[in-house]
């Protein structure tokens, strides 16, 4: 029986011996067809100098990382492999028949060992599905993998066959290959690994779903055979760690361990390049961005540095842009704070967001362009209800303060809100609106719907589209969608003229118009040229810093996720900090010049009478200039003091929405001078209100005669007003918080 049995054995390998010399060629491919049609599981994201910045997880299948070179494998893996699986790889010519005898003499006596495939039959299974399906290979899947080895041994180097199977075997679940292997189990690149976790890896290619016992027992074993047993010590429980990341990351873990630096930008030109992509064809396997890697690392820091300072503060969330303003190309684009976040999936730099006064700009350079305005034109920054559909409309300052007269690079300098509301009812918020579309901005109501508190930003932007609509005032007033990749984009189109862009980058540029509120020195003021203007939305919630330099746009915002409000932070203490540094990186070495006066542009000496503001060279749409600002005067005597505002008969309505401490009206006297506005005071009911040219007052429900007292007593003015609620608990003046 014996010798019935080794005859049978060595029949089949005489008969395999046979085919394979019958056949004179085997179709297999070449090395560099199999490495060129290698597909990570992931899309590259590059940066436009093709270095890595994202890797997003597109298959699902198989993890499947980068093609290794075997020169960039660890040497302490090829000695494990080939010492593990094919002792006399480099001898044999694909097929080990010294191997084969000794399995055929061990089957005989029923002894348990090492199959006879070498790594290059194994990795003709690889390469040929047919060869490796079912549980146990047949008599005709083993003399295929011979005749395959023999081609591939004649066509290949022994250093492309052990490549090749490196980049192809599965080694643990869904791993294939040894990047994907060595990335995920160990955190490192595969030139990167030690003897001990060369023999862990090698130990999963006999055995992919064994235990962990099973493993680290087979891996002492190589290691033994490697001369380095003390390795050995501690394995199991290595071991046990090193194949629960296995199974414990997510779907896109091995990108996630190799620590994604633009991972929202990603995704968003992923999603760009497959709505390119024709139904049924696969994506690029590498899509190249406008992306400045080095700029990215800049502002990645930056925004988390920062954020970690404002950390008692209820601030987690942040988001920069960097636009190119010459190309549109996106230099940067970081979506969120990482690590720091409750919600760091979340695209920060395209959520919608409350714009505050960042909006501002953009109206003010439509007034100057209608010529409405002047960048000396006198603004009144006094309250002011304004009528609307839903009661009345009464915006405030940040700081609940109140400048009188003050010129238009003042109110934008300083952010001032009721300027730039009276602003808004010269150019209408219908108009005004329409203008904003053409920058890019996504505002999805009409202009009516937003009503004046669109002056001071209540519309929902993104930081993405805001900053490309600043980069508009760089390119004197001309709009271009920016761009993340290569693709090309419209022809950019006028929407600002060149001489309203230019006034409204040389106010913004003016660290002595924003003196009032910012001070001389701010994150605001840079050593080159660089305009910016910051907003703060409603309760905190947001905060903004745009500004542009000669090359370049910035955009900052920094915030929560969640809607919450930031404890006492501003724009300029939020997100200014960031747009600072972001800035200074950009212009390290790189000059940033004032732009050259476009025509249609004049600078005029100018004074205001009774140093209502320092005498300066302010500019002016040619056919707009003055010499000298005076306030009007009808050249009367004094007229008598009178309740400016609100009118007589005024009805408020009050919001249970908005806490009762925070409710206020604001009552104005006019006629009065600097001597006599303290003697004056208020009563509400006939009860003592308070003294000066305005108070406020908590508002209560029902019918009120409001009285304005001079110095002797006398009743010079009394109105009636109307507030109209349930209870004061519920109740509070319709009003929009300050922005700046």
């Amino acid at each position: 029986m014996l010798k019935l049995r080794l005859c049978s054995r060595i029949r089949l390998v005489a008969a395999a011996c046979l085919l394979m010399s019958a056949v004179t060629a085997h179709a297999v491919p070449g090395f560099r067809e199999v490495r060129d049609n290698w597909r990570s599981a992931d899309i590259v994201v590059t940066d436009r100098h093709g270095e890595t910045v994202a890797r997003v997880r597109d298959d699902f299948k198989a993890r499947r990382g980068d093609w290794v070179a075997l020169a960039d494998t660890s040497p302490a893996l090829r000695t494990a492999i080939v010492m593990s699986e094919d002792r006399r790889f480099y001898a044999h010519s694909g097929v080990d028949w010294q191997g084969v005898a000794a399995a055929v003499w061990a089957n005989l006596w029923n002894t348990r060992t090492r199959g006879a495939s070498t790594l290059t039959m194994q990795l003709a299974g690889l390469l040929d599905e047919d060869l490796r399906t079912g549980r146990g290979r047949s008599v005709g899947q083993k003399v295929g993998q011979v005749v395959s080895a023999s081609s591939l041994e004649r066509g290949w180097r022994k250093d492309q066959i052990l490549e090749a199977y490196l980049n192809l075997v599965p080694f643990r679940g869904e791993l294939v290959g040894l990047s994907a292997m060595s990335q995920t189990l160990f955190g490192k690149a595969p030139s990167g690994l030690d003897a001990r976790e060369s023999a862990v890896a090698v130990a999963l290619v006999r055995s992919p779903n064994a235990s962990a016992q099973q493993v680290s027992k087979r891996a002492c074993g190589i290691l033994r055979e490697m001369k380095q047993p003390r390795e050995c010590d501690g394995l199991e429980g290595f071991t046990a760690l090193m194949l629960a990341k296995a199974v414990s990351l997510p779907g896109d873990g091995m990108a996630t361990r190799r620590g994604n630096l633009a991972p929202h930008l990603a995704r968003a030109v992923i999603a760009q390049s497959r709505a390119m992509t024709p139904a049924g064809n696969p994506l690029p396997p590498r899509i190249a961005t406008t992306l400045d890697a080095n700029l990215q690392r800049v502002a990645v820091n930056s925004l988390d540095r920062h954020l970690r300072e404002l950390s008692g503060r209820n601030v987690e969330d942040g988001a920069v842009v960097v636009i190119d303003n010459a190309s549109g190309d996106v230099l940067a684009y970081v979506g969120s704070s990482g690590a720091l976040s409750a919600a760091a999936q979340v695209d920060h730099a395209a959520a919608l967001r409350q714009a505050g006064s960042t909006l501002k700009p953009f109206l003010y350079a439509q007034a100057i362009e209608e010529r409405r305005l002047t960048a000396a034109s006198l603004l009144d920054d006094r309250p002011v209800n304004l009528p609307t559909g839903g009661g009345l409309y009464i915006p405030q300052n940040y700081d609940h303060r109140y400048a009188g007269w003050v010129s238009l690079r003042a109110a934008l300098g300083a952010s001032l809100n009721v300027p730039a509301v009276r602003t808004l009812v010269m150019v209408t918020p219908h108009r005004f609106h329409r203008r904003l579309v053409a920058l890019g901005l996504p505002l999805t109501q009409s202009g009516d719907y937003y009503g004046y508190s669109l002056a001071l930003g209540s519309a929902d932007v993104s930081l993405l589209s805001l900053t490309n609509a600043y980069r508009s005032f760089a390119n004197a007033g001309a709009y271009s969608p920016a761009r993340m990749t290569s693709t090309t984009v419209a022809a950019p189109r006028t929407v600002m003229s060149p001489a309203s862009a230019y006034v409204i980058g040389d106010v913004l540029s003016d660290r002595h118009a924003r003196a009032r509120t910012f001070g001389l020195d701010s994150p605001l003021t840079t050593r080159f040229w660089t305009a910016v203007k910051t907003g703060t939305s409603k309760d905190m919630r947001d905060n903004w810093a745009v500004g542009w330099s000669q090359r370049y746009t910035v955009g900052v915002w920094v915030g929560n996720a969640s809607g919450a409000s930031m404890h006492d932070v501003s724009g300029v203490s939020g997100a200014a900090p960031v747009w600072h540094e972001v800035m200074e990186a950009l212009h390290g070495s790189t000059p940033s010049q004032a732009p050259t006066m476009p025509a249609g542009v004049e600078r005029v000496a100018l004074t205001f009478d009774g140093n209502l503001e320092p005498a300066r060279e302010e500019v002016f749409v040619t056919g707009t200039a003055v010499s000298q600002i005076r306030v009007g005067s009808t050249g009367k005597t004094q007229s008598a003091p009178a309740i400016a505002s609100p009118a007589d008969g005024t009805i408020f309505a009050l919001d249970p929405d908005i806490p009762p401490a925070a409710q206020r009206v604001w009552f104005h006297a006019d006629g009065l001078t600097g001597q006599t506005a303290n003697a004056v005071s208020w009563r509400m009911d006939g009860k003592p209100l308070g003294r000066g040219g305005q108070v406020a007052w908590l508002p209560w429900p029902g019918r009120h005669r409001v009285q304005l007292v001079d110095a002797a007593g006398k009743v010079v003015h009394d109105i009636g007003i109307e507030v109209r609620g349930a209870s004061v608990k519920d109740a509070g003046p319709q009003k929009v918080s300050a922005r700046r």
